[in-house]
Parts: C-alpha cells; sequence; structure tokens
C-alpha cells in the first residue's frame, strides 16, 4: 500500500485517497520532497571532496564526541555490528560512517558514504534529512524513503544541539534493517545525542575554568556557507549549480568558460596568467588571448554568483567550487565503485581540446578502468562493460567472462563481443 502511495506521489498526485494511509510525518516529507523536485531515484551528491571532508571534520565540534558515539552504539566488534552509524552536519553532510563491513559496501552503494549530501532538500525523506529538517529524533521505514534505492534500509536520527545556545550541531544516524527503527532504538539514538551535548557542555565548562552556575556565553552565529556544483562530465555546456539557503541557481556556461572554470576548480591554489593561458590555449598561448575570457567570465559570475569571481595574481577562486568530475575520483577512492560508475556521465568536456581538460579526462579514465580491474565485483564490471569505455576493452570482457560462472547466460554474449574486436 505505502509502495502504491509513494508512486502516486511522485507523478503528482498529491490528493491521492492512499496517501491518506501514510504516516503525516512521511507524507509531509515526501510532499517537501517533490516540491523541491528530489530525484526520487538519484544518488546522493557528493559535498565533500576526500580533502576537504578530512579538514572539516578535525574541526567539526562532534570530532571529540566520535569515542563516545562508538561506545554507546558500536560496542564490541563494528565490523560485525550489523548496523551503520553516521555522524553528519547541520546541512546533512555525513562526516562519519561506520560500522558492519559487509552492510557499509552495501549502503555505500547507495551513497550513503562519508562527504555525501543527505539533507532532505537532496535525497528526500530519510532519518538524518528529516530529522534536521524537523530538529527532533525520526524513524524512517523501508518505502517510507523517498529514494526507492533506500527502500531496502530503515534508519533511526537524532540531531545533536548545541547545549547553549540549542542550534543544531549534526545529526546521528542508524542504518540497518527493521530492527533499527524500533522504539528501543529510537531511545538508544536519542539518549546517546543527549549524552553528546553534555558531554560537549561539561568540555566547554572545564575550557573556561568555571563551574556550571556561570552564564552561558552565546556562541557567534555563522551565515551558512554557499556551496556550488560545476557539472562537466559527458557534457561540452557545462552547468554551474549554484546552491543557496533559500535558493538555487542553475546557468549554462559557454565551452571556453567552462573550461577556464574547471581548470580554477582543479588547481585551488591558484595559476599564472601565463600557466592558466597554456592549460586552457595550448602551450606558448599568449595571457592577452585568456585576459578578455577572464573579463566576460566574471561578469557571467557576478550576476549567478559572485563569490566564485576570480581574484587575480594569480588567478584562483575564492571559495571552493566542486565538480562531478572530481566527486567521481572521490567516490572511487573510497571504494565506492558502483555510486562512481552511476556518478560518471561521461567524459569531462568530451569536444574540449585544452591540455588541461584532456589531463582530467583522460586521468579520470585511467582511475575508472584501474578500479574496475582491480576491485569492483562482477555485475559492477559488467555495467561498466556495457558504457563506452569499457565496451571495447577486451581485457574487461576477458575478465568478465572469468569471474561469471560457468553457466551464466551472459557469458556467450560476451564471447562474441570478444571475437568481433579481435577479428
Amino acid at each position: 500500500m505505502i509502495e502504491r502511495a509513494h508512486e502516486e506521489l511522485v507523478a503528482g498526485n498529491l490528493e491521492d485517497r492512499r496517501l491518506e494511509n501514510v504516516r503525516p510525518l512521511v507524507r509531509d516529507s515526501w510532499e517537501r520532497s517533490w516540491r523541491l523536485r528530489v530525484g526520487a531515484e538519484g544518488l546522493p551528491p557528493l559535498a565533500l571532496d576526500a580533502e576537504e571532508l578530512e579538514r572539516y571534520r578535525l574541526d567539526h565540534p562532534l570530532a571529540d564526541a566520535m569515542a563516545m558515539i562508538r561506545r554507546l552504539l558500536l560496542p564490541g566488534d563494528p565490523a560485525e555490528s550489523g548496523v551503520v552509524v553516521a555522524v553528519g552536519d547541520h546541512a546533512g553532510r555525513l562526516l562519519w560512517v561506520e560500522g558492519d563491513l559487509d552492510k557499509r559496501v552495501l549502503s555505500g552503494e547507495m551513497g550513503f558514504v562519508a562527504g555525501a549530501d543527505w539533507s532532505e532538500g537532496a535525497v528526500g525523506t530519510s532519518a538524518p534529512g528529516t530529522a534536521l529538517r524537523l530538529g527532533e529524533s525520526v524513524q524512517i521505514h523501508q518505502a517510507e524513503h523517498y529514494n526507492r534505492l533506500v527502500h531496502p534500509w530503515s534508519c533511526t536520527a537524532a540531531p545533536v544541539l548545541d547545549p547553549e545556545t540549542k542550534r543544531i550541531l549534526g545529526v546521528i544516524d542508524v542504518t540497518g534493517g527493521p530492527e533499527v527503527a524500533t522504539p528501543q532504538a529510537r531511545l538508544l539514538v536519542d539518549a546517546t545525542a543527549r549524552a553528546v551535548e553534555s558531554e560537549l557542555l561539561v568540555a566547554r565548562l572545564r575550557a573556561r575554568g568555571t563551574n556550571a552556575s556561570a552564564p552561558p556565553r552565546r556562541a557567534a552565529r555563522r551565515a551558512a556557507p554557499i556551496r556550488t556544483m560545476l557539472r562537466v562530465l559527458g557534457r561540452d555546456r557545462a552547468l554551474l549549480e549554484v546552491f543557496a539557503t533559500d535558493a538555487e541557481t542553475v546557468v549554462e556556461l559557454s565551452a571556453r568558460h567552462a573550461e577556464i572554470l574547471l581548470m580554477l576548480a582543479i588547481h585551488r591554489q591558484g595559476m599564472s596568467a601565463e600557466r592558466l593561458a597554456e592549460l586552457v590555449y595550448g602551450e606558448g598561448a599568449s595571457p592577452d588571448t585568456l585576459r578578455p575570457e577572464m573579463v566576460r567570465l566574471r561578469k557571467v559570475l557576478q550576476r549567478s554568483a559572485p563569490e566564485l569571481a576570480p581574484e587575480s595574481r594569480p588567478y584562483r577562486l575564492g571559495v571552493p567550487l566542486e565538480t562531478d568530475a572530481h566527486n567521481v575520483l572521490s567516490l572511487l577512492d573510497r571504494g565506492a565503485h558502483r555510486v562512481a560508475l552511476r556518478s560518471y556521465r561521461g567524459p569531462a568536456l568530451p569536444e574540449s581540446t585544452a591540455p588541461g581538460v584532456e589531463e582530467l579526462r583522460d586521468g579520470i579514465r585511467a582511475a575508472l578502468r584501474e578500479a574496475m580491474l582491480t576491485e569492483a565485483s562482477i555485475d559492477v564490471l559488467l555495467a561498466y562493460a556495457d558504457i563506452p569505455e569499457g565496451a571495447e576493452d577486451v581485457e574487461v570482457l576477458r575478465m568478465c567472462l572469468e569471474m561469471l560462472p560457468a553457466r551464466s547466460p551472459r557469458r556467450a554474449g560476451l564471447v562474441s563481443r570478444i571475437e568481433k574486436l579481435e577479428s
């Protein structure tokens, strides 16, 4: 019944009578997800690459509480705990994902990995995202998730509040089978969140050298940083997505502007005009050719994302710019091969002849192939063999043959493809 109600809502039938049988909390979250145009089968965006994730975790308020969270939610051997425990920040970005090894591999295939955005606006109804949206603990059972990829899972999550300002610092989530969405599980996750808040307060009081009766000092409220994403995979005209707290802007860039912005996103430390001109136009290119394009690019960005307007001497971006290309590389580094393959939409700016773009394109292709050949499971390797990068790779096809069972019906097709390529 709930699956049918979900199908009707995703199709836009918000008045369907089947929705009356869905829990109000879930139904309201579904409607919010639908109105935000969240995909019902999409993978979550990777909001933090490996370097950003490591740096952000070091400074996050919940870093010092991780030992307590592990002790309370992952007693014994975490790798055989049967559950996955995730801790995210106030925006729903997962910072730590730990627990049962097998379940982490399976949940990783739906994008439940450190650095991924599991806010309600990114993946729809889920325990961590909806708990942050409502500011209270939430349990989501299997098909109650908005995203169909998450339907096999259940989860319980509770927000962690700043003990003084009551501002949300992050979220604690337990994901697994039906047993993680019981009343007992909710009590445990709630108790863990409250224990973390108490530990934070005690640590602050000790650091100040005062006692609990001293008036609390309110922490300065920081504005949430803007998030930007440059999508270049399988596209000649890149899309620049700008996410603010209350709006989203999408700008289609010209081929040249896409090349320049991609190079600046890669070389975060900045580059001279001469070096950037070589990466975009080729060896020996004059910076005078580049400068008019930079002026035009700044004008485009001033209208849509002024924070991204490049600085000069050296040329660099003032804020980090994510790219879908680097997200694929980061997913491969974390062993999330299935998610990386699904996220790979094709070569980066495929028609571009800019030397810097060609180097990135070849690097992604090589990293993807190496991961598929050395670490991927048979179903992921078969999926790789169906995309252009793997379709004519005899070594890949032969490895598929070696890994398939002797009576697999797919063997005949692979043999035929290999024979055609070798002839």
